[in-house]
Parts: C-alpha cells; structure tokens; sequence
C-alpha cells in the first residue's frame, strides 16, 4: 500500500494483538481496545457507544453534593439585614435552576463533534471578548461590591469571565495544532498567544477580576507546554507572568493588603479587615475537627463567615463534615483530573492533537481553580474570589464546567469509537 494513507483502525490493528496498544518503535500507548474486537469477517466494523462512566458519576456526585452544601450555607442567610428579602430556600431554588440549564447546556455541548469545536473556536474566542467588553458599559454590566463583571439575562445574571476560560482553552488548543511546525520559534509560536491573553488580562482586570485573568493564563500556559513549546520559552513566559502579577500586586493598594492580612490574619488590625474571612474560615474548619458537627450544623454560616455558599463554601464542608470531608472533596478532584489527563493522552495516542490538548486543558482548569480555592478556604494561599468548580454557588459557572466536561465526554466516547474500528 505505499503510496496510499492507511486507516486509523487498520493501523491499530497491526499495531496490536487486542491488549494495550505499542507503537512500532515499541512504545507503550495509553488505549486499549476493550472487550469488543472488528471481526475477521470483513463486516463493516460497528460503532462504539457510551462514555467514561466513572467521571459522569464522579461529576454529578460533586454536583450534588455541592447543592447540600450551598443550601447548608445560605439557609440562615435571610437573618442578614442585607438579604431580609430573600427566603431561606432562595439560593437553593436559583441554584437548583442553574443546574438544570447547566444540564441541559451539557447535552448540548456533547452532541457536537470535536471537529466542530476545533472550526469554530477562533470564532468562540472572539464572541467571548465582544461579552467581556460589554460588561465595561454601564448600563449592560451589573456592578456588585465594586466590581462590573455580570449581564443581566432576565431573572438571571451571566459572568462572561467563566465563558471566557472555556474559549481561550479551545483557542489555544486550536492555535497549538495550527503552529506545530513553528512552536521552536518564539515570535511566531508564542507571541501571538501571549497578544490574546494579554487582551483578555485588560478587559478582566478593569472590572477588576484578577483571580479570573490568572486561572486564564494559567489554562493558556499549560496548553502551550502541553502542546510542546521549547522548554526556555515556557520558562521565559512564567517568568514574564510572575513579573506581571508581582507588578500589578505591588501597584494595587487593596491587593497588598489581602497580601499582609494573609500574611497575619489575626492581628488586631486585619482580623475584623481584609483577614476576617480568612479567620472566620479556619475557625470553621478547626471547629469540624476529624468528623464534623454534621450536617446544618455549622455555626460560622450564620452571619459569621461572608460568602459562605460561594468562597468559602469548603470551609463549610469542613466544619460540618471535618477533616474526613475535606480529603473526600479533595480526592474527588484529584481523581476527576486524573481522569480527565488520561482521556486526552488517549485522544493524543490515536492522533487527535486538538481533542486531547482540550481534555487536558479542562483537567489543568478544574484542577487549578480547586486547587486555589481550597488553598484559599485552608489558609494557604491570599485570599482570592474563586468558587470551587462544581460546588459552590454560581450560575454561569456550573453552566460553563458542565459544558467543558460534556465536551472531554465527547472527546472519549469518540476515543472509543475510534479505537473500535467507527469514523469520528
């Protein structure tokens, strides 16, 4: 057959007995056929179906789990003068609706091809950036504590940012495809992406959302390095990155302050100032103790510690379900982006750069964003405003996380296809 392309399917075939696939040169490939084999009878090979059931489970569990907990978190919220006009059952009910678009958004985005999402991500990209920049006009963006960062929807309220880190993610898988023959030159390979995230870093810091533009840049850069940029460019642009936060952090009196209260959280000056919710989260946790005091039991929710059902809602779970809850929550996220590396090192394996640059790319940001957060509620890290993904409340970005991982379903429920003789 020389001369002529050999299919996907056939060259699994002669690569493998029906185990674990080995490329001719030998090395070991993360795909493995499964039970099902193409038959020997020259019948036109059948079509796999399903997806990665263990992640499907493990999501809707954190989903869940998380609606408990931002019900146990706002239920005695309405004793706040500033929420006596809401219900104790309001966050629950909102959040409740979210989900269910969330749902629905999910099945949608998993009906559409990788190679659908690959044309059309320079486009998403785009469109992200005209919402971002509508945001900035008054009268079109919702300003809350200071900051412009929501468009009203009706009864609801949409954050651009969130929609944002899912099309700089596909970007940027997209922009690594087209620049494989030119990622050992700097200019050409990295400087155009650096011009994108450096656009995206303006508009979302003159809401302000700095927490936002660093999981951003961090989604960008681990898809850069994952593509397989040169090692000194990925080292010249962390180094650039660092200088630019420690720049914009040095400039910004209110960010050093959250750096000096996180610092000393509990002298006289930041305890009832910027360290107050620090303090009044680790008193929740060091309240739960091993087990907890059970569910509802918590009693820094009641007024005590802000943002409880959002921020701050692992302090909650830590508290009322102790140190045991913790780790729970943490282990699920670890095995989620464990998982999801996996899927797209498989995608890789089978010749699929985009796909599989996406499925890591969505486990670098869940992975990110947890980890931030749960170093935020721990005490570990600068108090920063972003939500545990899939936990906490907030609309827009469970709509977003449930559409990028419907989208890393895809991606290996065509895998699988692949790998049992099917066309993608």
């Amino acid at each position: 057959m020389s001369g002529s392309r050999v299919p996907l399917f056939q060259r699994l075939r002669q690569w493998t007995g029906g185990g674990l696939l080995a490329a001719p040169g030998g090395d070991v490939l993360p795909v493995r056929l499964g039970a099902t084999r193409l038959a020997s009878t020259g019948t036109a090979p059948m079509r796999a179906q399903g997806f990665d059931q263990p992640l499907f489970w493990v999501t809707v569990a954190l989903l869940l789990w998380g609606l408990v907990m931002v019900y146990s978190a706002s239920i005695a919220l309405p004793e706040n003068p500033r929420f006596a006009q809401y219900t104790p059952t309001f966050f629950l009910v909102r959040h409740t609706l979210w989900l269910g678009i969330a749902f629905v958004g999910a099945l949608l985005a998993y009906q559409v091809p990788l190679s659908t999402w690959e044309k059309v991500a320079p486009w998403l990209f785009v469109a992200s950036l005209v919402l971002l920049a509508l945001v900035l006009v008054p009268g079109i963006g919702k300003k809350v504590y200071g900051a412009r960062r929501w468009i009203s929807v009706g009864p609801l309220s949409f954050q651009p940012s969130e929609l944002v880190k899912f099309t700089v993610l596909l970007y940027a898988a997209n922009y690594m495809v087209r620049k494989m023959d030119v990622k050992e030159r700097f200019l050409r390979a990295v400087l155009p992406m650096g011009m994108a995230v450096a656009v995206v870093g303006v508009l979302l810091l003159a809401e302000p959302d700095m927490g936002a533009f660093m999981v951003i840049a961090v989604i960008a850069m681990g898809i850069l390095f994952l593509g397989g940029v040169n090692a000194r460019m990925f080292f010249l642009i962390v180094a650039v990155l660092l200088v630019a936060f420690s720049t914009m952090i040095a400039t910004s009196e209110f960010r050093r302050e959250r750096i000096f209260a996180y610092l000393d959280p509990w002298s006289e000056t930041n305890a009832l100032a910027k360290g107050y919710q620090l303090t009044h989260s680790l008193i929740a946790i060091g309240r739960g103790e091993i087990f907890g005091v059970g569910l509802g039991g918590s009693v820094e929710k009641l007024n005590w510690l802000p943002e409880a059902h959002t921020d701050f809602l692992l302090a909650v779970i830590g508290e009322e379900f102790g140190l045991v809850g913790v780790i729970l929550v943490i282990g699920l996220f670890l095995w989620m982006v464990r998982r999801m590396m996996y899927i797209g090192r498989q995608a890789i394996a089978l010749e699929r750069v985009f796909a599989g640059l996406v499925a890591q790319g969505v486990a670098v940001w869940m992975g990110f964003q947890a980890f931030i957060n749960m170093g935020v509620n721990l005490g570990a890290l600068p108090t920063k405003g972003l939500t545990l993904p899939l936990m906490s409340y907030g609309g827009s970005a469970i709509l977003i996380n449930l559409a990028a991982i419907a989208v890393v379903l895809r991606i290996d429920q065509e895998n699988r296809t692949l790998m049992h003789g099917g066309r993608v």
